[in-house]
């Protein structure tokens, strides 16, 4: 498992920018709405992920073989559909995350939290390069006991395999609810290429993506 582990993670680069995924987009009063309890077909899963900048973790996932649906949005918050404002401010207490639909057939659980763990740094409390506060924390929000068990087991292994300098720092806590952001922040990288924080932050992480699954890629 250790040699595993070393293959497919790489040291997480800390990546600077020049303004950070809430400071780009005009602040949001509309509430985000609990989003309706998807019906998946036999060979679909979902599990919802927090790895700093929903922007930055979706356009990862997004050329993942076998993902059939990412969406950004909140979980793991105490307050009832949040504004994207208050989850900006840090006081509801929710992370921003992805909900990734994917298909069991074509990519497995492993997979799926082996590029989580390539992409971003998981020993950051509260931070991803420049985003900081609570909304940007490492969270692996699951919902069943084989997805818990599953996360748990590879952070085992990343920490015996040393694979990070720093204290791992994951949450791994039960899924409750999922708040789909605003229109707007969906898909936002592929329409936002040359924004700037997408050449700065997000584009390294597609690129780190690239490189490490290049053989897992969906053929565009």
């Amino acid at each position: 498992m250790k040699t595993k582990s070393k293959n497919f993670l790489l040291c997480i680069l800390v990546l600077s920018s020049l303004s950070s995924c809430g400071k780009n987009q005009k602040k949001k009063t509309e509430k985000n709405m609990e989003t309706p309890k998807t019906i998946l077909k036999e060979n679909e899963e979902v599990i919802t992920l927090g790895g700093g900048c929903y922007w930055c973790v979706e356009a990862v996932y997004q050329k993942l073989v076998g993902v059939e649906k990412v969406e950004s949005g909140f979980s793991g918050g105490h307050v009832k559909n949040p504004a994207y404002r208050e989850v900006c401010n840090g006081t509801t207490g929710h992370a921003e995350v992805v909900e990734i639909t994917f298909d069991k057939t074509k990519t497995s659980l492993e997979e799926v939290l082996k590029v989580f763990f390539t992409v971003h740094d998981p020993t950051t409390l509260n931070r991803q390069g420049a985003d900081e506060g609570t909304q940007y924390r490492s969270a692996i929000f699951y919902r069943n006991d084989i997805q818990k068990n599953t996360a748990e087991d590879i952070i085992k292994a990343l920490i015996e395999a040393k694979a990070y300098p720093d204290p791992i720092v994951t949450e791994v806590k039960p899924f409750t609810v999922f708040y789909k952001a605003e229109e707007n922040h969906q898909n936002y990288y592929n329409q936002n290429k040359f924004q700037p924080y997408c050449q700065m932050v997000v584009r390294p992480k597609i690129e780190k993506f690239e490189k490490v699954f290049k053989d897992r890629m969906k053929h565009e």
